[in-house]
């Protein structure tokens, strides 16, 4: 959900302009030329200088930016920051919304504190069994398995983002929400639309409606016939049709988007590292360890916020109750005061501690899939097609920079035609 402007934090002030800076940096958004797995040069040096320092928010809100590790896992656990969509605020320089907005509806759990967020993580928690996931494994080998087929008939050249990265997690999500076979390529349609930043808002308002009418429907119909998914254990719950048709959304929109871009800038990322992709390769044993490398080093979620619910001293500084903390995800998990050489791509590292999910109850739900996703659908890619290499130059792939959640809109690649 977007980051909005928050209200008064009953019994505080909004803003503790008595005791700010007169002004404060903006957000650094600008990644160096040349460089698009790096973030913006500025974050780094702010890290060095001060891992949590002031920031001027979109709405013109001065609050806070943290960029070191420590500190960044600090905010994202304490319970004393919320997570409440009410108090949200922007920290992207040109998003401040125009108004006020209420509290994150009956469902999306993300954009709530416990006790709500409790309750619907418990239930969701526990939909997501072990037997679920070893189902849903091997779900992701087939879909993986049949897009190289799709790829290897069409090829040698293809967009990797709309014939790959894209239909794989659309289609597992499909499987975890029980969507049925025939209405899987509209459903999937949709979802892509919904997540298009090239499409209008239009086209991005009817693609959300009819996701979320297609999503009631499903519903009741797993209510009167349930199957063997998700959504059919949670309509056992005291869960309502309109919290269900919300959380299958989430689940849709996190599962989805996330994890098409981690294949895909993680597949460009490979590339443009053409060693650390021969190990993919002829290094089976190293595939967990690159995804947890990839996810560190790419940080596609890169930038969140959390609001203070009452005052609180972190890092040597006083952070006033109602003051806005964005948490910079790709600034931590370059810290060399965690991850040595940070800036180096090393499948072989271990990652191990990347805030790429989060941490503390707030930790992605879905966190093992989207492994799983990326652990089957890029060594895989890098077997199928050793020859594979950009069709561009790296350079002219074009970056999704306009969005919260970081990628490429296309990836073009070609290949040797008899590459096996």
């Amino acid at each position: 959900m977007p980051d909005r402007p928050a209200p008064n934090v009953p019994g505080q002030p909004a803003d503790t302009t008595a005791t700010l800076p007169e002004t404060a940096p903006p957000l650094p958004t600008e990644r160096p030329a040349g460089r698009p797995f790096d973030p913006p040069e500025e974050l780094g040096r702010l890290r060095e200088r001060q891992p949590l320092s002031r920031l001027t928010f979109a709405d013109g809100h001065v609050g806070w930016l943290a960029t070191g590790h420590a500190v960044v896992r600090a905010v994202i656990a304490d319970r004393r920051f919320s997570s409440r969509q009410e108090l949200m605020r922007s920290p992207i320089p040109g998003t401040a919304a125009t108004g006020p907005v209420p509290p994150a509806p009956p469902g999306m759990f993300i954009n709530m504190d416990a006790p709500d967020h409790t309750r619907y993580r418990r239930l969701l928690t526990g939909a997501f069994t072990v037997r679920r996931m070893r189902r849903l494994t091997a779900r992701v080998e087939e879909i993986t398995a049949e897009h190289l087929d799709a790829l290897e008939r069409q090829g040698p050249t293809a967009d990797l983002v709309q014939a790959y990265a894209q239909p794989i997690p659309a289609l597992v999500i499909c499987e975890l929400l029980g969507v049925p076979a025939a209405d899987r390529a509209s459903f999937q349609d949709h979802a892509t639309t919904m997540n298009d930043n090239n499409a209008t808002p239009e086209e991005g308002y009817a693609a959300f409606g009819a996701v979320q009418a297609y999503l009631g429907e499903l519903v009741s119909a797993k209510r009167s016939a349930p199957t063997d998914d998700l959504l059919s254990d949670l309509t056992t719950t005291d869960l309502t049709d309109e919290e269900l048709a919300v959380i299958g959304a989430l689940l849709l929109s996190a599962g989805l988007d996330t994890t098409a871009n981690m294949i895909a800038l993680g597949a460009f990322a490979l590339l443009c590292h053409p060693a650390q992709f021969a190990a993919l390769r002829t290094d089976p044993g190293i595939a967990g360890r690159a995804v947890e490398e990839l996810l560190r080093y790419l940080s596609v979620a890169h930038t969140g916020v959390r609001v203070a619910l009452e005052d609180v001293e972190l890092d040597g500084h006083r952070i006033a109750a109602g003051d806005a903390v964005a948490v910079s995800v790709m600034a931590a998990n370059r810290d060399p005061a965690k991850f040595p050489d940070p800036d180096v791509l090393d499948l072989r590292r271990n990652a191990s501690g990347h805030v790429s999910f989060g941490h503390g109850i707030h930790q992605c739900l879905g966190q093992q899939l989207a492994r799983v996703e990326m652990g089957v659908a890029l060594p895989a890619l890098a077997v199928r097609f050793p020859a594979l290499r950009l069709a561009v130059a790296a350079g002219d792939v074009p970056l999704r920079t306009d969005s919260d959640i970081y990628g490429v809109h296309r990836l073009p690649v070609t290949w040797d035609g008899g590459d096996r």
